[in-house]
Protein backbone atom coordinates (compact mmCIF):
# COMPACT_ATOMS: atom_id res chain seq x y z
CA UNK A 1 0.00 0.00 0.00
CA UNK A 2 1.25 3.88 -0.74
CA UNK A 3 2.28 6.13 1.83
CA UNK A 4 -1.20 7.62 3.72
CA UNK A 5 1.02 10.95 3.87
CA UNK A 6 1.28 11.12 0.00
CA UNK A 7 -2.09 10.41 -0.97
CA UNK A 8 -4.06 13.19 1.52
CA UNK A 9 -4.87 15.92 -0.83
CA UNK A 10 -3.74 18.40 1.72
CA UNK A 11 -0.16 19.69 2.03
CA UNK A 12 1.43 20.76 5.41
CA UNK A 13 0.47 24.54 5.18
CA UNK A 14 -2.89 23.66 5.13
CA UNK A 15 -2.11 21.58 8.12
CA UNK A 16 -0.67 24.23 10.47
CA UNK A 17 -3.45 26.45 9.66
CA UNK A 18 -6.21 24.36 10.79
CA UNK A 19 -7.56 24.06 14.04
CA UNK A 20 -9.30 20.71 15.55
CA UNK A 21 -11.35 20.17 19.13
CA UNK A 22 -11.74 16.81 20.03
CA UNK A 23 -14.71 16.45 22.41
CA UNK A 24 -14.69 13.03 24.42
CA UNK A 25 -15.19 11.82 27.71
CA UNK A 26 -12.92 9.03 27.45
CA UNK A 27 -9.42 10.37 28.21
CA UNK A 28 -7.65 7.66 26.56
CA UNK A 29 -9.64 8.41 23.28
CA UNK A 30 -9.26 12.34 22.95
CA UNK A 31 -5.35 11.99 23.74
CA UNK A 32 -4.97 9.32 20.99
CA UNK A 33 -6.91 11.29 18.63
CA UNK A 34 -4.96 14.90 19.64
CA UNK A 35 -1.93 12.45 19.62
CA UNK A 36 -2.19 11.09 16.08
CA UNK A 37 -3.60 14.55 14.57
CA UNK A 38 -0.75 16.67 16.17
CA UNK A 39 1.55 13.95 14.83
CA UNK A 40 0.44 15.05 11.60
CA UNK A 41 0.64 18.92 12.14
CA UNK A 42 -2.76 19.84 12.66
CA UNK A 43 -3.71 22.50 15.89
CA UNK A 44 -5.48 20.38 17.87
CA UNK A 45 -7.46 21.41 20.93
CA UNK A 46 -9.46 18.42 23.47
CA UNK A 47 -12.36 18.95 25.73
CA UNK A 48 -13.82 15.70 28.18
CA UNK A 49 -16.72 17.19 29.58
CA UNK A 50 -19.88 18.97 26.99
CA UNK A 51 -20.00 22.14 29.56
CA UNK A 52 -16.97 22.83 28.79
CA UNK A 53 -16.94 22.23 24.91
CA UNK A 54 -19.77 24.56 24.82
CA UNK A 55 -18.22 27.05 26.34
CA UNK A 56 -14.72 26.80 24.32
CA UNK A 57 -16.95 27.00 21.20
CA UNK A 58 -18.24 29.77 21.78
CA UNK A 59 -14.36 31.08 22.79
CA UNK A 60 -12.51 30.00 19.73
CA UNK A 61 -12.89 29.12 16.07
CA UNK A 62 -12.42 25.62 14.88
CA UNK A 63 -12.52 24.33 11.46
CA UNK A 64 -13.03 20.82 12.25
CA UNK A 65 -14.98 19.34 15.37
CA UNK A 66 -14.68 15.78 16.53
CA UNK A 67 -17.29 15.23 19.15
CA UNK A 68 -18.72 11.72 20.50
CA UNK A 69 -22.60 11.28 19.74
CA UNK A 70 -23.16 9.61 23.61
CA UNK A 71 -21.86 12.36 25.95
CA UNK A 72 -22.54 12.90 29.55
CA UNK A 73 -24.79 15.60 30.76
CA UNK A 74 -24.99 16.88 27.43
CA UNK A 75 -25.66 15.14 24.87
CA UNK A 76 -23.35 14.48 21.23
CA UNK A 77 -26.20 16.31 18.90
CA UNK A 78 -26.74 19.04 21.14
CA UNK A 79 -23.00 20.03 20.74
CA UNK A 80 -22.86 19.51 16.93
CA UNK A 81 -25.41 22.08 17.09
CA UNK A 82 -23.48 23.96 19.20
CA UNK A 83 -20.48 24.01 16.84
CA UNK A 84 -22.64 25.25 13.87
CA UNK A 85 -24.29 27.75 15.75
CA UNK A 86 -20.39 29.01 16.30
CA UNK A 87 -19.17 28.25 13.17
CA UNK A 88 -21.76 27.57 10.41
CA UNK A 89 -19.12 26.02 8.13
CA UNK A 90 -17.16 24.36 10.51
CA UNK A 91 -16.28 19.86 9.44
CA UNK A 92 -18.46 17.94 12.25
CA UNK A 93 -17.65 14.46 12.85
CA UNK A 94 -19.67 12.49 15.17
CA UNK A 95 -17.64 9.78 16.83
CA UNK A 96 -20.03 6.63 18.47
CA UNK A 97 -19.50 3.48 19.66
CA UNK A 98 -23.00 2.77 18.84
CA UNK A 99 -23.32 3.21 15.71
CA UNK A 100 -26.48 2.58 13.90
CA UNK A 101 -28.21 3.34 10.82
CA UNK A 102 -30.84 5.87 12.26
CA UNK A 103 -28.20 7.51 14.50
CA UNK A 104 -26.10 8.16 11.89
CA UNK A 105 -28.86 9.82 9.15
CA UNK A 106 -29.49 11.66 12.44
CA UNK A 107 -26.61 12.87 12.68
CA UNK A 108 -25.84 13.72 8.90
CA UNK A 109 -29.15 15.58 8.68
CA UNK A 110 -28.66 17.76 11.17
CA UNK A 111 -25.38 18.74 9.76
CA UNK A 112 -22.66 16.27 10.45
CA UNK A 113 -19.80 16.41 7.84
CA UNK A 114 -19.46 12.37 8.42
CA UNK A 115 -19.91 9.72 10.66
CA UNK A 116 -17.03 7.51 12.41
CA UNK A 117 -18.06 4.28 14.81
CA UNK A 118 -15.38 3.22 17.54
CA UNK A 119 -13.01 1.57 17.54
CA UNK A 120 -11.32 3.13 14.95
CA UNK A 121 -7.33 3.62 14.20
CA UNK A 122 -5.01 6.07 13.96
CA UNK A 123 -4.91 5.39 10.05
CA UNK A 124 -8.26 5.92 9.27
CA UNK A 125 -8.45 9.12 11.88
CA UNK A 126 -5.93 11.31 9.93
CA UNK A 127 -7.49 10.02 6.72
CA UNK A 128 -10.79 11.23 7.60
CA UNK A 129 -9.63 14.52 8.86
CA UNK A 130 -7.06 14.67 5.82
CA UNK A 131 -10.21 15.10 3.80
CA UNK A 132 -11.71 16.79 6.02
CA UNK A 133 -8.77 19.94 6.12
CA UNK A 134 -9.26 19.51 2.44
CA UNK A 135 -12.56 20.73 2.50
CA UNK A 136 -11.88 23.62 4.55
CA UNK A 137 -8.92 24.25 1.97
CA UNK A 138 -11.49 24.13 -0.95
CA UNK A 139 -14.15 26.42 1.06
CA UNK A 140 -10.72 28.73 1.37
CA UNK A 141 -10.04 29.00 -2.13
CA UNK A 142 -13.77 29.90 -3.01
CA UNK A 143 -14.02 32.09 -0.82
CA UNK A 144 -11.10 33.91 -2.15
CA UNK A 145 -12.06 33.28 -6.30
CA UNK A 146 -15.32 34.83 -5.12
CA UNK A 147 -13.69 37.83 -3.51
CA UNK A 148 -11.17 38.61 -6.38
CA UNK A 149 -13.63 38.56 -8.82
CA UNK A 150 -16.94 39.78 -7.28
CA UNK A 151 -19.05 36.89 -8.27
CA UNK A 152 -20.95 34.76 -6.29
CA UNK A 153 -22.73 31.64 -6.81
CA UNK A 154 -25.57 31.97 -9.96
CA UNK A 155 -29.14 30.98 -9.76
CA UNK A 156 -31.47 29.08 -11.14
CA UNK A 157 -34.87 31.04 -10.71
CA UNK A 158 -34.99 31.26 -14.66
CA UNK A 159 -36.23 27.40 -14.11
CA UNK A 160 -39.23 28.31 -12.89
CA UNK A 161 -42.01 30.33 -10.06
CA UNK A 162 -44.44 27.44 -9.27
CA UNK A 163 -44.77 26.53 -5.60
CA UNK A 164 -43.75 23.06 -6.49
CA UNK A 165 -40.71 23.74 -8.00
CA UNK A 166 -39.67 26.65 -5.62
CA UNK A 167 -40.05 24.23 -2.62
CA UNK A 168 -36.96 21.90 -4.60
CA UNK A 169 -35.07 24.78 -5.18
CA UNK A 170 -35.49 26.01 -1.64
CA UNK A 171 -34.68 22.67 -0.65
CA UNK A 172 -31.46 22.16 -2.65
CA UNK A 173 -30.49 25.88 -1.26
CA UNK A 174 -30.24 24.59 1.89
CA UNK A 175 -28.53 21.70 1.36
CA UNK A 176 -25.92 23.03 -0.80
CA UNK A 177 -24.22 24.74 2.05
CA UNK A 178 -23.42 21.42 3.31
CA UNK A 179 -21.53 18.92 2.48
CA UNK A 180 -24.32 16.21 2.94
CA UNK A 181 -24.93 13.71 0.13
CA UNK A 182 -28.20 14.25 -2.03
CA UNK A 183 -30.39 12.02 -3.75
CA UNK A 184 -32.76 13.43 -6.76
CA UNK A 185 -36.01 11.81 -7.98
CA UNK A 186 -37.92 12.42 -11.23
CA UNK A 187 -39.21 11.88 -14.50
CA UNK A 188 -36.10 11.88 -17.70
CA UNK A 189 -35.90 15.48 -18.39
CA UNK A 190 -37.36 17.37 -15.42
CA UNK A 191 -34.43 18.73 -14.65
CA UNK A 192 -32.20 16.68 -11.82
CA UNK A 193 -28.86 17.28 -13.45
CA UNK A 194 -30.00 21.44 -12.50
CA UNK A 195 -30.67 20.90 -9.42
CA UNK A 196 -27.22 19.47 -9.46
CA UNK A 197 -25.28 21.66 -10.56
CA UNK A 198 -27.27 24.37 -8.82
CA UNK A 199 -26.00 22.51 -5.89
CA UNK A 200 -22.33 22.71 -6.37
CA UNK A 201 -22.81 26.32 -7.48
CA UNK A 202 -24.04 27.43 -4.44
CA UNK A 203 -21.27 24.59 -2.39
CA UNK A 204 -18.20 25.72 -0.73
CA UNK A 205 -16.61 23.43 -3.28
CA UNK A 206 -17.87 25.71 -6.29
CA UNK A 207 -14.20 26.69 -6.86
CA UNK A 208 -13.50 22.72 -7.78
CA UNK A 209 -14.96 20.82 -10.46
CA UNK A 210 -18.71 19.18 -10.89
CA UNK A 211 -18.06 15.55 -12.89
CA UNK A 212 -20.78 13.89 -13.89
CA UNK A 213 -21.00 9.90 -14.87
CA UNK A 214 -24.19 8.66 -16.17
CA UNK A 215 -24.14 4.86 -14.94
CA UNK A 216 -26.88 3.67 -17.64
CA UNK A 217 -24.34 4.47 -20.49
CA UNK A 218 -21.86 2.57 -19.90
CA UNK A 219 -21.47 -1.47 -19.82
CA UNK A 220 -20.01 -2.29 -16.35
CA UNK A 221 -16.49 -2.90 -16.86
CA UNK A 222 -16.17 0.33 -18.91
CA UNK A 223 -18.46 2.18 -16.08
CA UNK A 224 -15.93 1.00 -13.36
CA UNK A 225 -12.98 1.93 -15.57
CA UNK A 226 -14.25 5.41 -16.10
CA UNK A 227 -15.00 6.21 -12.10
CA UNK A 228 -11.98 4.70 -10.15
CA UNK A 229 -9.70 4.64 -13.04
CA UNK A 230 -6.74 1.41 -13.91
CA UNK A 231 -3.63 0.97 -14.02
CA UNK A 232 -1.40 -0.16 -17.31
CA UNK A 233 -1.85 -3.42 -17.84
CA UNK A 234 -5.00 -3.73 -15.93
CA UNK A 235 -6.71 -5.30 -19.09
CA UNK A 236 -6.25 -5.08 -22.91
CA UNK A 237 -5.78 -1.59 -24.23
CA UNK A 238 -4.97 -0.08 -20.82
CA UNK A 239 -1.44 1.24 -22.40
CA UNK A 240 -0.69 3.20 -19.12
CA UNK A 241 -2.10 4.38 -15.88
CA UNK A 242 -5.45 6.82 -15.52
CA UNK A 243 -6.72 8.30 -12.83
CA UNK A 244 -10.81 8.04 -12.31
CA UNK A 245 -13.68 10.48 -12.45
CA UNK A 246 -13.78 10.16 -8.41
CA UNK A 247 -9.76 11.56 -8.97
CA UNK A 248 -11.17 13.72 -11.07
CA UNK A 249 -13.61 15.68 -9.00
CA UNK A 250 -11.74 15.23 -5.57
CA UNK A 251 -11.91 18.47 -4.13
CA UNK A 252 -15.27 18.91 -5.67
CA UNK A 253 -18.66 17.24 -6.49
CA UNK A 254 -19.63 13.55 -8.45
CA UNK A 255 -23.11 13.73 -9.86
CA UNK A 256 -24.37 9.90 -10.41
CA UNK A 257 -27.09 10.22 -12.98
CA UNK A 258 -29.26 7.10 -12.82
CA UNK A 259 -27.77 5.11 -10.03
CA UNK A 260 -29.79 2.40 -10.09
CA UNK A 261 -28.60 1.32 -13.22
CA UNK A 262 -25.22 0.93 -11.52
CA UNK A 263 -24.29 -2.46 -11.50
CA UNK A 264 -24.31 -4.23 -8.11
CA UNK A 265 -20.72 -5.19 -7.66
CA UNK A 266 -19.48 -1.12 -8.32
CA UNK A 267 -21.87 -0.26 -5.93
CA UNK A 268 -20.18 -1.71 -3.63
CA UNK A 269 -17.24 -0.40 -4.47
CA UNK A 270 -18.34 3.12 -4.59
CA UNK A 271 -19.72 2.49 -0.79
CA UNK A 272 -16.13 2.36 0.22
CA UNK A 273 -15.16 5.43 -1.51
CA UNK A 274 -18.27 7.32 0.34
CA UNK A 275 -17.01 5.63 3.60
CA UNK A 276 -13.33 6.38 3.75
CA UNK A 277 -12.05 8.29 0.73
CA UNK A 278 -9.83 5.42 -0.47
CA UNK A 279 -9.27 4.58 -4.43
CA UNK A 280 -8.30 1.77 -5.44
CA UNK A 281 -8.37 1.66 -9.15
CA UNK A 282 -8.92 -1.46 -12.04
CA UNK A 283 -5.96 -3.68 -11.63
CA UNK A 284 -4.44 -2.00 -8.55
CA UNK A 285 -3.38 -3.86 -5.65
CA UNK A 286 -3.35 -0.90 -3.28
CA UNK A 287 -4.59 2.36 -2.44
CA UNK A 288 -4.19 4.12 -5.57
CA UNK A 289 -5.50 7.70 -3.87
CA UNK A 290 -7.29 9.07 -1.20
CA UNK A 291 -10.16 11.44 -2.61
CA UNK A 292 -12.71 14.38 -0.72
CA UNK A 293 -15.88 14.03 -3.25
CA UNK A 294 -19.38 15.46 -2.51
CA UNK A 295 -21.88 12.76 -3.97
CA UNK A 296 -24.71 14.31 -5.24
CA UNK A 297 -26.95 10.69 -7.16
CA UNK A 298 -30.20 10.80 -9.56
CA UNK A 299 -32.76 8.11 -10.95
CA UNK A 300 -36.08 8.61 -12.77
CA UNK A 301 -37.08 5.12 -11.18
CA UNK A 302 -38.81 4.43 -7.55
CA UNK A 303 -35.51 4.02 -5.56
CA UNK A 304 -37.79 1.84 -2.69
CA UNK A 305 -38.52 -0.46 -5.68
CA UNK A 306 -35.11 -0.54 -6.82
CA UNK A 307 -34.34 -2.00 -3.04
CA UNK A 308 -37.15 -4.27 -2.82
CA UNK A 309 -35.98 -5.70 -6.51
CA UNK A 310 -32.31 -5.90 -4.99
CA UNK A 311 -31.12 -3.82 -8.10
CA UNK A 312 -30.41 -0.90 -5.25
CA UNK A 313 -27.74 -1.63 -2.40
CA UNK A 314 -29.29 -0.45 1.29
CA UNK A 315 -26.44 0.24 2.69
CA UNK A 316 -25.70 2.70 -0.40
CA UNK A 317 -28.96 4.24 -0.87
CA UNK A 318 -28.71 5.14 2.54
CA UNK A 319 -25.74 6.63 2.80
CA UNK A 320 -26.45 8.70 -0.11
CA UNK A 321 -30.38 9.89 0.74
CA UNK A 322 -29.08 11.79 3.20
CA UNK A 323 -31.52 14.95 1.81
CA UNK A 324 -33.72 13.60 -0.80
CA UNK A 325 -34.98 15.98 -3.24
CA UNK A 326 -38.21 15.45 -5.59
CA UNK A 327 -38.64 17.34 -8.87
CA UNK A 328 -41.81 18.09 -10.13
CA UNK A 329 -42.67 17.00 -13.47
CA UNK A 330 -43.03 19.94 -16.47
CA UNK A 331 -47.03 19.24 -16.59
CA UNK A 332 -46.75 19.58 -12.99
CA UNK A 333 -46.22 23.58 -13.32
CA UNK A 334 -47.66 24.66 -16.55
CA UNK A 335 -47.12 27.98 -15.59
CA UNK A 336 -43.48 28.01 -15.56
CA UNK A 337 -43.95 26.50 -19.48
CA UNK A 338 -43.64 30.11 -20.66
CA UNK A 339 -40.80 31.34 -18.73
CA UNK A 340 -38.55 28.29 -19.92
CA UNK A 341 -39.84 28.59 -23.39
CA UNK A 342 -38.68 32.69 -23.20
CA UNK A 343 -35.60 31.34 -21.53
CA UNK A 344 -34.42 28.61 -24.17
CA UNK A 345 -35.32 30.93 -27.34
CA UNK A 346 -33.03 33.51 -25.89
CA UNK A 347 -30.35 30.87 -25.49
CA UNK A 348 -30.26 29.41 -28.46
CA UNK A 349 -31.00 32.42 -30.70
CA UNK A 350 -27.99 33.38 -29.71
CA UNK A 351 -26.50 30.56 -30.03
CA UNK A 352 -27.24 30.02 -33.80
CA UNK A 353 -27.79 33.58 -34.99
CA UNK A 354 -25.87 36.66 -35.32
CA UNK A 355 -25.55 39.20 -31.78
CA UNK A 356 -27.22 41.97 -34.25
CA UNK A 357 -30.13 39.58 -35.22
CA UNK A 358 -33.39 40.58 -33.82
CA UNK A 359 -34.95 38.04 -31.05
CA UNK A 360 -38.58 36.74 -32.31
CA UNK A 361 -40.95 36.86 -29.93
CA UNK A 362 -43.61 34.24 -28.22
CA UNK A 363 -47.26 34.89 -29.56
CA UNK A 364 -49.82 34.60 -27.33
CA UNK A 365 -51.34 31.93 -29.16
CA UNK A 366 -47.42 29.58 -29.26
CA UNK A 367 -47.62 29.69 -25.37
CA UNK A 368 -51.20 28.77 -24.91
CA UNK A 369 -50.29 25.86 -27.45
CA UNK A 370 -46.64 25.66 -25.35
CA UNK A 371 -49.32 25.12 -22.20
CA UNK A 372 -51.35 23.00 -23.38
CA UNK A 373 -48.70 20.30 -24.12
CA UNK A 374 -48.65 17.49 -21.96
CA UNK A 375 -44.86 17.86 -21.99
CA UNK A 376 -43.85 13.51 -21.50
CA UNK A 377 -40.22 14.48 -21.79
CA UNK A 378 -40.33 17.61 -19.40
CA UNK A 379 -37.55 20.39 -19.82
CA UNK A 380 -35.23 18.35 -21.90
CA UNK A 381 -38.27 18.21 -24.39
CA UNK A 382 -39.21 21.87 -24.42
CA UNK A 383 -35.51 22.64 -24.68
CA UNK A 384 -35.53 20.56 -27.91
CA UNK A 385 -38.94 22.40 -29.13
CA UNK A 386 -37.44 25.50 -28.87
CA UNK A 387 -33.99 25.15 -30.09
CA UNK A 388 -36.10 23.87 -33.07
CA UNK A 389 -38.07 26.27 -33.88
CA UNK A 390 -35.24 29.11 -33.35
CA UNK A 391 -33.25 27.22 -36.61
CA UNK A 392 -36.51 27.57 -38.35
CA UNK A 393 -37.55 31.19 -37.73
CA UNK A 394 -36.86 34.45 -39.75
CA UNK A 395 -34.89 37.43 -37.04
CA UNK A 396 -37.61 39.57 -35.20
CA UNK A 397 -40.75 37.31 -36.31
CA UNK A 398 -43.66 36.47 -33.93
CA UNK A 399 -43.51 32.76 -33.25
CA UNK A 400 -46.81 31.20 -33.39
CA UNK A 401 -48.17 27.69 -33.19
CA UNK A 402 -47.36 26.61 -36.47
CA UNK A 403 -43.90 27.50 -35.51
CA UNK A 404 -44.38 24.92 -32.51
CA UNK A 405 -43.11 21.45 -33.77
CA UNK A 406 -45.85 18.83 -31.98
CA UNK A 407 -48.61 21.56 -33.44
CA UNK A 408 -50.54 18.62 -35.05
CA UNK A 409 -50.82 16.62 -31.86
CA UNK A 410 -53.40 19.62 -30.75
CA UNK A 411 -54.73 21.47 -33.98
CA UNK A 412 -58.20 22.13 -32.90
CA UNK A 413 -57.14 23.77 -29.78
CA UNK A 414 -54.69 25.76 -30.93
CA UNK A 415 -56.59 27.06 -34.00
CA UNK A 416 -59.26 27.69 -31.24
CA UNK A 417 -56.22 30.17 -29.53
CA UNK A 418 -55.23 31.54 -32.43
CA UNK A 419 -58.85 33.20 -33.08
CA UNK A 420 -58.86 33.96 -29.63
CA UNK A 421 -58.28 37.64 -28.50
CA UNK A 422 -58.17 36.89 -24.87
CA UNK A 423 -55.47 34.45 -24.66
CA UNK A 424 -53.02 36.39 -21.92
CA UNK A 425 -49.60 35.11 -21.88
CA UNK A 426 -50.07 35.17 -17.96
CA UNK A 427 -53.22 32.67 -18.12
CA UNK A 428 -53.37 29.32 -17.14
CA UNK A 429 -54.02 26.87 -19.10
CA UNK A 430 -57.44 25.51 -18.48
CA UNK A 431 -58.72 28.61 -17.66
CA UNK A 432 -57.84 30.00 -20.69
CA UNK A 433 -59.19 26.60 -22.52
CA UNK A 434 -62.42 27.14 -20.89
CA UNK A 435 -63.58 30.47 -21.79
CA UNK A 436 -62.15 29.69 -25.46
CA UNK A 437 -64.67 26.82 -25.95
CA UNK A 438 -67.09 29.05 -24.24
CA UNK A 439 -67.01 31.34 -27.40
CA UNK A 440 -68.35 28.19 -29.38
Amino acid sequence: MNDISQLLPVDAATKASVRILVIDDERTLRESCASALQVEGYRVQTCGRGDEAVETLKRHTFDIVLVDLYMGHVPGMQLLAAALAANAEAIVIVITGKPSVESALEALRAGAWDYLPKPFTGTQLQVLIGRAAHTVQVARETRAQQERTGVDAGGLSVLGNAPVFRDAITLARRVATTDASVFITGESGSGKEMIAQFIHQHSRRSSRPLVAVNCAALPETLLESEMFGHVKGAFTGAIRDKPGLLEMANGGTLFLDELIEMPKPIQAKLLRVIQDGVVRRVGSEGTDAVVNVRFIAATNRDPEEALRSGMLREDLYYRLRVVPIPVPALRERPDDVPVLAAHFLDHYWRRHRGADEPLPTLSNAAIWALRAHSWPGNVRELQNVMEHAVVLLEPGADVGPEDIPFVSDQKVDVELAAEAEDVNADDGYYAARGRLLAKF
